[in-house]
């Protein structure tokens, strides 16, 4: 990567930091739509700041919370693999700033620049090992471990002991909808991990402690 950057002079860095030729730095409020599904696919949105809400409804009606991405993540990238129309609906939960990549530019910077496509590439792969334990949670793991580890990836889990802040005042109908489970469930389990004192409220929102580990990893 360091080689591609002196030989070219490319920063993956500052090729997403900023505007440029098919490329755009878009804001959106809380709660406003970044895109619908069913939306045409033209291009590849970079999220610079904020938090935003993947959901996909299905022909009867029903929505489901896929994911919430924050910064540093890509969204909007099935166009690259043909995609016609979004496959999902996209909305700030927090206010956001995106940088808007047209899917032309965003295809020959892949193609020209080694470092950008080997960073697009590993982080694709990441996202993909993700979704994989992600199903498996779902699959083998009890609504109550399934929001434990929802809540522990929204906080970024890092260093132990240290409590971040997730998502300002999240729903507990979106957490029921990304753990699968009823709101009245989730509302049982959060009272519970507050009272362990694994989760704590206050006015700037959630925020999670690393000891909530513990019900992930008791059997």
């Amino acid at each position: 990567m360091a080689i591609a950057k002196k030989k070219t002079g490319f920063d993956p860095g500052m090729f997403l930091a900023g505007i440029g030729k098919g490329r755009t730095v878009v804001s959106f409020k809380k709660k406003q739509n970044i895109f619908g599904q069913g939306d045409q696919t033209d291009s590849v949105l970079y999220i610079q700041k904020g938090k935003v809400k993947l959901t996909v409804v299905s022909s009867t009606g029903k929505e489901a919370t896929i994911g919430i991405l924050g910064e540093g993540d890509f969204l909007g990238e099935g166009c690259l693999a043909g995609q016609v129309l979004r496959m999902g609906s996209a909305v700030a939960i927090t206010d956001c700033v995106l940088l808007r990549v047209e899917k032309q530019s965003m295809i020959q910077a892949l193609h020209r620049e080694h470092s950008f496509s080997d960073m697009f590439v590993a982080y694709l792969l990441a996202r993909n090992i993700r979704y994989e334990e992600d199903l498996i949670d779902q699959l083998f793991n009890s609504s109550e471990k399934r929001l434990a580890r929802a809540l522990l990836l929204l906080a970024h889990f890092g260093k132990e002991g240290v409590p971040e802040t997730v998502v300002p005042k999240i729903s507990q109908e979106t957490l029921a909808e990304m753990v699968g489970t009823t709101r009245s469930r989730v509302s049982f389990f959060m009272n519970r991990f507050r009272k362990l004192g694994f989760i704590h409220y206050n006015g700037a929102g959630l925020q999670v402690h690393s000891s909530l580990l513990n019900i992930i990893l008791h059997d």
